[in-house]
C-alpha cells in the first residue's frame, strides 16, 4: 500500500537551517514581510532571497505558487522552495501551497519553515497529498519518498491539528491505489482481501460470498458477474464509534473491477480506462480507512458490490429479465448498464439490514455526467435537498467539485418497459438522470438519499492540485467532512 510521506513538527530553530539537506521552503506574503526563518535564509544566501521577494518574478506569482532558488550560497540545501502566502490565507490556498511545494521537491527531503503561519496543518494536508506516486508495477528501484520537517511557532499544537489529516490522507492514497490498481491484480477476491485486512485496524468487515448473495436474491448483482470466473461478492464494513443505539450513516459503493460491457461490449479504444470501474467502492472504502484511523465518534457502514462485467457464454444478454432482491424485474436492455444492478440490489440489503440514518451510494456510473460536467464535478442525485445542500457544502469546504443535478417522475417513463417492471437504461437522453431514477426505485421514501456519479472525477488523464495523473481519491474528504459536519457525536 502506498502510504503518505512522514512529516514531523519541531520547534523552529534557526541555527539549524543552514544544514539542512534536500530543499528549505519559505512562505512569504505578497507584501514580501519576512519572518524570522526567511530571514534568516536571506542572511545565509547574502541577500539573495530579498533580492528575488523584490523582483518582478516573485510580483508575478501568484498565490500558492512556487519559485526556486538553486544552491543557494551559504546553505547546504540545494535549493530555497519561496511560497506566495498570505498569513490569513484560505483553507483551500494553503493546502495547494503545500500540494505545490510537494510537487516541486521531487523525492527530497523537505524543511519547511511556516513559522507563527496559522495554517501550518493545512499546508502539511497539502503536502501529504500531493506526495502520491503509484509504482507498484514499475521495475527498478522505486523513487524516494522522502520525508518533511515543519519548523513552526507551535509544533504541538500544529501535530494535534495535523492527526486526523493524516489520516484522511491515508485514506485518500488507499482508495487511489484501489482505483490505479490493474484487474488482473485487483480481482474482486484480492479487493475483498484488501478490504478484510483492515480489520486490523479496528473495521468490522464481512464478506458474502455467491451463495449468500444468491440465498438473499440478490439476482441483479449476480448477473453482471456470472459471465465472468471471478467470482462476486459483497463486502460489508462496519466502523462502529458513536452511541451503539444510533442508526448508523451507510455508503455505497460499486465495485466493478473491470467493465468489457458485457455482451454489450465496449469500443476497444479506451477500454483499458475501465480498471476504474470500481472506483466508487475505492471511495467507500477510503473513507471507512479514514474513519477507523482517526477514531471518528459516528456508526458509519460501508458496503461495496464485487463484480466483473464480462462476455462469455454464461454472460446475461441483452433482453433477459432478472428478478431483484426487492422481488421488482428488470429488463436487461444494454449490459453495459450493469453499475445500476449492482447497487440496485446492494442499496436494498442496506436498508433492509441496517435501517440507516441516511445513505449515499458512489459509482462510476455514466459517460452522460462526463458531458454534462466534465472532469471538474461530481453528479449529485437525491430524494432529498436538504441532505443534498449538506453534502454539497461539504465538499464545497474541502475543494471536491459536486453540483446538484434533477429527479423526478417525468424521467420515470424512459425506463418503462412492455415485458418487465422496468428496462436498466432509458437511451441517450438524460442518461445520467434515468440512471439515478432507477437506483431511486430501490430507497426507501423515508430515507434520505444520495446518488454520486463519479465517473468524470474518480481517474483523470491530466494531473490536479492535490494528485497526479490517474486515481484522485475525490469523495473521500467530502464524505468525510459530511460524517464529521452530519453524523459524528460532539
Amino acid at each position: 500500500m502506498t502510504t503518505p510521506p512522514e512529516i514531523n513538527f519541531t520547534e523552529t530553530d534557526l541555527d539549524a537551517i543552514a544544514e539542512a539537506e534536500g530543499r528549505v521552503a519559505v512562505f512569504i506574503g505578497a507584501e514580501g514581510k519576512m519572518d524570522a526563518g526567511a530571514r534568516r535564509v536571506n542572511k545565509l544566501t547574502r541577500g539573495a532571497l530579498a533580492r528575488f521577494v523584490e523582483s518582478e518574478s516573485f510580483e508575478k506569482l501568484k498565490t500558492a505558487q512556487v519559485a526556486s532558488l538553486s544552491f543557494p550560497t551559504g546553505m547546504a540545501a540545494k535549493a530555497v522552495d519561496v511560497v506566495k502566502l498570505e498569513r490569513r490565507c484560505s483553507l483551500e490556498e494553503a493546502r495547494k501551497a503545500g500540494a505545490a511545494l510537494s510537487k516541486r521537491r521531487g523525492g527530497d527531503d523537505c524543511l519547511l519553515l511556516t513559522g507563527p503561519h496559522g495554517k501550518t496543518a493545512e499546508i502539511a494536508y497539502g503536502f501529504a497529498l500531493r506526495a502520491y506516486s503509484f509504482n507498484e508495477h514499475k521495475s527498478g528501484d522505486k523513487p524516494s519518498v522522502g520525508k518533511a520537517v515543519i519548523m513552526c511557532s507551535k509544533p504541538e499544537e500544529a501535530a494535534a491539528d495535523a492527526k486526523d489529516q493524516a489520516a484522511l490522507a491515508e485514506g485518500v492514497f488507499f482508495t487511489r491505489d484501489l482505483t490505479n490498481e490493474p484487474a488482473n491484480v485487483l480481482t474482486t477476491d484480492d479487493f475483498a482481501a484488501r478490504l478484510a485486512a483492515m480489520q486490523e485496524i479496528g473495521l468490522d468487515v464481512e464478506i458474502l460470498e455467491e451463495d449468500e448473495l444468491e440465498k438473499l436474491g440478490m439476482r441483479l448483482l449476480l448477473c453482471v458477474g456470472q459471465g465472468s470466473v471471478s467470482p462476486s461478492k459483497v463486502v460489508v464494513m462496519r466502523w462502529n464509534g458513536g452511541n451503539p443505539e444510533d442508526a448508523p450513516f451507510a455508503l455505497v459503493g460499486k465495485g466493478v473491477v473491470f467493465d468489457t460491457g458485457g455482451i454489450s461490449l465496449k469500443p476497444a479504444g479506451g477500454m483499458e480506462d475501465m480498471t476504474m470501474d470500481m472506483g466508487g467502492a475505492g471511495v467507500v472504502s477510503g473513507v471507512m480507512r479514514a474513519l477507523a484511523l482517526r477514531k471518528a465518534k459516528a456508526n458509519v457502514v460501508g458496503l461495496v458490490g464485487l463484480v466483473e462485467n464480462m462476455p462469455s457464454g454464461n454472460a446475461t444478454r441483452p433482453g433477459d429479465v432478472v428478478k431483484s432482491m426487492k422481488g421488482d424485474t428488470v429488463e436487461v436492455i444494454n449490459t453495459d448498464a450493469e453499475g445500476r444492478l449492482v447497487l440496485a440490489d446492494v442499496l436494498w440489503y442496506t436498508q433492509e439490514r441496517f435501517k440507516p440514518a441516511a445513505m449515499i451510494n458512489l459509482a462510476t456510473l455514466t459517460g452522460a455526467i462526463i458531458i454534462g460536467l466534465g472532469h471538474e464535478h461530481a453528479g449529485v442525485f437525491s430524494n432529498n435537498d436538504d441532505f443534498a445542500n449538506q453534502f454539497i457544502k461539504a465538499a464545497r469546504a474541502e475543494g471536491e467539485g459536486a453540483w446538484h443535478m434533477p429527479m423526478g417522475a417525468a424521467y420515470d417513463k424512459l425506463i418503462d418497459s412492455h415485458i418487465a417492471d422496468m428496462k436498466n437504461t432509458g437511451g441517450r437522453p438524460a442518461g445520467s438522470v434515468t440512471a439515478a431514477q432507477f437506483l431511486g426505485r430501490y430507497v426507501e421514501d423515508d430515507v434520505p438519499w444520495i446518488h454520486l456519479d463519479i465517473a468524470g472525477v474518480a481517474s483523470v488523464k491530466s494531473e490536479t492540485a492535490f494528485a497526479p495523473k490517474g486515481a484522485t481519491g475525490w469523495g473521500v474528504r467530502a464524505l468525510d467532512r459530511l460524517v464529521r459536519d452530519k453524523f459524528e457525536a460532539e
